[in-house]
């Protein structure tokens, strides 16, 4: 079976510690590495203020998987996150080509460079 692409992103809770906060995310990557999975990126967007209150709480810790899977591997991923009182909300979407795409060149950080701006000679 083929793998396929995705990326999940997941909202930690912002009463963790830094340290805490590291082995909640090692520990669903290890689940995602024991599945067999293949991952292609992480991040950790760090502390941010979430658009409504969840749990009465108006932060999270924001991280990102970007990976490749058999499909039966997320639902594992999944169950892990609902039995995990340290996740507030998380969200897998399957990647299409055009999204792979987007991810390479962000990765590669092809959207952060100013336009190179070619001085016209005085006269």
């Amino acid at each position: 079976m083929e793998l396929k692409n995705y990326e999940t992103v997941f909202i930690l809770t912002p009463v963790l510690s830094d340290s805490q906060m590291k082995d909640a995310v090692a520990k669903f990557k290890k689940v995602l590495v024991d599945l067999g999975t293949d991952i292609i990126n992480e991040e950790n967007w760090g502390l941010k203020k979430l658009a409504y209150p969840i749990q009465h709480k108006s932060t999270g810790f924001y991280n990102l998987f970007e990976y490749k899977a058999k499909p039966e591997a997320i639902a594992a991923l999944e169950t892990e996150f609902k039995r995990d009182e340290k996740i507030m909300r998380f969200l897998t979407i399957s990647l299409d080509k055009h999204a792979i795409e987007y991810n390479e060149k962000r990765r590669k950080g092809e959207f952060n460079k100013k336009p190179e701006v070619k001085e016209e000679p005085a006269k």
